[in-house]
Parts: C-alpha cells; sequence; structure tokens
C-alpha cells in the first residue's frame, strides 16, 4: 500500500506493508523504495514494512536547495517517520546513501535505532581514511567529484530519457535477469520526474561541502545498536578493504557477512540470501 507521509516539512511516498515492529528500508543512488521490491514480501510476515522514496527521490517531494540534503536533515526525516508510526525505535536498514543515513541515524540518535543492517555502504571512519590516504578508493570514488559540477552531471543523466541507468544497472550487475524491462523502465521514470536528478545530484553535493567546511558528522562516534553489514564482493565504487578492522567501531553485537560473486545491487540480485541474513538477524 503506498501513502504519501509528511514528515519535517516534506512529503515522503512510503510503501506501507505487514504489522508488527516497524522496519524502515533506506534504498540508495539511483534507486527509489522499488529497490526493495523484493525484500517486501519476506520481511511484512513479521514486520511492519516501511519502504519510502528518500526525499527528492521519485514521488517523494523534492525541495530545492542542496543544504535541504544536509545529513542531519535526512537523519531527521528517519525521525519522523518512526514517530509518525507511533513508535520509538525502529530496525533500520538501510543500501548505499541509505546505508550512509542508517550509519548516522546510530550515530547520532541511538535511541532510535533496534537493530541496524546496512547493505554495501561503508561505515563513514574507514570511508574517510580511505579517502584521505589516496588509497585505490580515491579513483574508484571520482564521480563524487563529477556529480560537485552544475548542471553537467544532471544532463548526462536525464540523456535520452536517463537511458545511462540501464547501463549502470544491468551493465555492473553479476546475475543476468537481476533486473526486468518494468524495473529498468521505473527507474528511468523516477529518476526523469522534474526536480529528481538535481535532488539526487544534491546528496554528495550537500555531504562533500559539509566535509570542506568542517560540518560533517563525527564518524568516530561508536555505534551502540547491534549491527549487520551485508558485503557485496564485486561491488564497482566500494572496495572490500573499507570493511576491515571495524569491530571497535561497536559497543555491542556486530558481524559483517560477505557474498562472493555479487555487485553493489546486492538485494536485487540476491534476495533469498539477503532475505535469510536479514529476518535471522532481526528475530534474533
Amino acid at each position: 500500500m503506498d501513502r504519501g507521509i509528511t514528515v519535517n516539512g516534506v512529503r515522503l511516498r512510503c510503501v506501507v506493508e505487514g504489522k508488527g515492529p516497524l522496519v524502515l528500508l533506506l534504498h540508495g543512488f539511483p534507486e527509489s523504495a522499488h529497490a526493495w521490491r523484493k525484500q517486501i514480501p519476506a520481511l511484512a510476515d513479521r514486520f511492519r514494512v516501511v519502504a519510502p522514496d528518500l526525499r527528492g527521490y521519485a514521488e517523494s517531494e523534492k525541495p530545492p536547495r542542496v543544504s535541504d540534503y544536509r545529513m542531519p536533515v535526512l537523519v531527521a526525516d528517519i525521525v519522523g517517520l518512526i514517530e509518525k508510526f507511533d513508535e520509538e525505535r525502529a530496525h533500520i536498514i538501510g543500501h548505499d546513501w541509505g546505508g550512509a543515513i542508517a550509519w548516522a541515524a546510530a550515530q547520532t540518535r541511538p535511541q532510535i535505532v533496534d537493530r541496524l543492517v546496512v547493505l554495501n555502504c561503508p561505515h563513514p571512519l574507514p570511508l574517510q581514511r580511505a579517502l584521505r590516504s589516496l588509497s585505490r578508493q580515491v579513483l574508484r570514488s571520482w564521480y563524487v567529484l563529477f556529480f560537485q559540477l552544475p548542471q553537467l552531471p544532471e544532463a548526462i543523466l536525464l540523456r535520452d530519457g536517463a537511458a545511462i541507468l540501464e547501463r549502470s544497472l544491468r551493465g555492473n550487475a553479476i546475475r543476468p535477469g537481476t533486473f526486468s524491462e518494468d524495473d529498468i523502465l521505473e527507474y528511468r521514470r523516477a529518476l526523469s520526474i522534474p526536480g529528481a536528478a538535481t535532488a539526487a545530484l544534491n546528496y554528495y553535493r550537500a555531504v562533500f561541502r559539509d566535509a570542506l567546511t568542517g560540518r560533517a558528522l563525527d564518524a568516530s562516534t561508536i555505534i551502540q545498536a547491534p549491527t549487520l553489514l551485508i558485503w557485496a564482493e564485486d561491488d564497482f565504487a566500494l572496495g572490500r578493504d573499507l570493511t576491515e578492522d571495524m569491530q571497535r567501531l561497536f559497543a555491542s553485537d556486530f558481524r559483517i557477512e560477505y557474498l562472493p560473486n555479487t555487485s553493489h545491487w546486492v538485494m536485487e540480485e540476491r534476495p533469498e540470501v539477503v532475505n535469510h541474513l536479514l529476518l535471522d538477524f532481526l528475530l534474533a
């Protein structure tokens, strides 16, 4: 069921299914709540599942300023969603940019996070160290600098009806058939909505500006929630080395599950494995 929910001054379109403890599913770039289509039915048997189009994406509102996409604002959206469902806490699951928001929520608002699951998004501290040390990760992250340019990234993303998404999604997936024709058309449609491409890029612009001006969140804050990191080993943008030596960053249980022969689009490419890991962890 789709619902429009207004939180933190912005209307978010959310897929809402099931009953039970609250689970939030946070998608990444350049997707939408559609990214969780293979998880929602499995989780909704035991949980109340809420998968929003993050602010700026797809059917959600698209505030115009870069500052509207700063991490504290994104975390405030998540806090607002939890409150709208009359809960104090939720299990938070995030992939890619949704994972970055999940990390930030666990660090800055630990009281709202029951259990934390992140899929192919590094903890901010090892990512910062990798970028500052001029490791190979700097080359992998070239697109973040490109996205700081005005207008040109939008023009490339939107050319020919956002055709680049098919190359990005299918071209980087390991397993054939991960994305159907309908999936590709849906992602192209969503990114082509006026304002959506700029909003998606503003996530990168906001975090980059905060890093330059010293307003980035403290990445060293210890995470209190039990945490599962699911890591597809064939991520085109993020190296496995970003997951090393992480245990000291957590006060509670922490574990990593590595999935070989799997791309960045992990929950879409390996839904059976991911669903099993999610249910095993959330029901523990």
